[in-house]
């Protein structure tokens, strides 16, 4: 196994503790939590940059890049959806692993005809928002824990101080759904430009 393919692997298996730490759900485990998620995101640079370096592409590589990304952004967004303090509704998440399915299904049908479906500028927005958001949304969970562990019960105690601590409670109580929703936007609007570039794929006869 090359090294691009090892970089592959290694996120595939820091994705069950990443979970494992967003369900102890405390101050720390959520700064893990947040490291690890950085550390498997850069894999996911390095180990296609250096399969194109290295010239060193493979099958098993194809397969398992883009189903490393998905373990990772899923597990992510339904880890959410359990934490009560975020406020992140199940039908978004939803209609994210929805469209990953859709999208996944289109590419095994045009493989199926030998046609590549490349990255488009839409899908490269909709993954830089999912990235953008989880990535807020851990550091809004550290806050939170840190609040929780050090001053208040809840983050929802910062409202009725006023002033800048009302102003700070109110984004950390709404921000993770608004930031939810614009990736779930992006989401599903990169998924109907897909399905509408590449329409033709369903008539195309089988090669």
């Amino acid at each position: 196994m090359n090294l691009a393919n090892k970089l592959t692997m290694l996120r595939v298996f820091l994705v069950p503790v990443f979970i494992i730490f967003m369900i102890i759900d405390s101050f720390w485990a959520n700064i893990i939590a947040l490291l690890i998620f950085i550390a498997a995101s850069i894999t996911d640079y390095f180990d296609g940059a250096i399969a194109r370096k290295q010239n060193t592409i493979t099958t098993l590589g194809i397969f398992l890049d883009p189903l490393a990304d998905k373990l990772l952004v899923t597990s992510a967004f339904i880890s959410f959806v359990g934490i009560y303090t975020l406020n992140v509704p199940a039908w978004m998440v939803i209609c994210i692993i929805a469209r990953e399915f859709i999208i996944t299904g289109l590419r095994s049908i045009a493989a199926s005809k030998n046609i590549i479906i490349p990255a488009s500028m839409a899908g490269k927005v909709k993954t830089t928002s999912q990235m953008i958001a989880i990535i807020t949304i851990l550091v809004i969970l550290i806050v939170n824990s840190a609040i929780i562990k050090f001053y208040f019960n809840t983050p929802y105690d910062l409202v009725e101080i006023g002033g800048w601590q009302q102003v700070l409670g109110l984004i950390l109580i709404y921000a993770p759904y608004w930031l939810m929703l614009i990736a779930t936007i992006f989401t599903l609007c990169s998924g109907i430009s897909y399905l509408i570039a590449h329409k033709n794929i369903f008539t195309e006869p089988v090669k």
